[in-house]
């Protein structure tokens, strides 16, 4: 059903949880609400979307790896040169591997076997061919779960919380 971001004491996204979690943190008082979609559950008790800890909790860096899947996921599974979208999608490289493009995040983006084709070993400037948009790496491991609730404007309160989330 209805799930809520749980924020750090500092305002950074630390995870997804369900609204009865985030209830018991509210009357605990291990947290505070910041954010509700009107919804009550109980007499004058909003439904929260968002709250925060009152407490900071130290969480470890953990390195986003570098996947065809994630980087399909990242590019919402979208031709970044003409819009396609659907599964027949391959990864380009933005400066191609024979004139020493990396695979990196910033140099892989998700084609459509048409544009990849047309662009072959040349950059999209000599290929007259525009990115949608510059790609870069995710700032959190937490990055992919929110795509997948905010695509459809669902949890739209969490957007001004989260760091590239479009």
């Amino acid at each position: 059903m209805a799930k809520v971001l749980v924020l750090n004491a500092s305002y950074e996204p630390l995870n997804i949880t369900s609204w009865r979690r985030a209830v018991v943190l509210l009357l605990k008082d291990k947290a505070e609400s910041l954010e509700h979609n009107g919804r009550v559950i109980y007499q004058n008790f909003p439904l929260p979307t968002v709250i925060r800890l009152r407490h900071y909790i130290k969480v470890p860096y953990r390195e986003i790896p570098l996947t065809r899947k994630n980087i399909l996921e990242r590019d919402r599974h979208t031709c970044q040169y003409c819009r396609k979208r659907g599964e027949q999608l391959t990864l380009d490289h933005i400066i191609p591997r024979s004139r020493g493009g990396i695979d990196s995040w910033e140099n892989l983006v998700t084609a459509c076997m048409r544009c990849n084709v047309r662009k072959g070993n040349r950059t999209p400037k000599e290929a007259e061919m525009e990115l949608l948009i510059q790609p870069r790496k995710p700032h959190s491991s937490l990055y992919f779960e929110l795509l997948k609730y905010t695509r459809d404007d669902l949890n739209h309160e969490w957007r001004k919380y989260v760091i590239g989330i479009n």
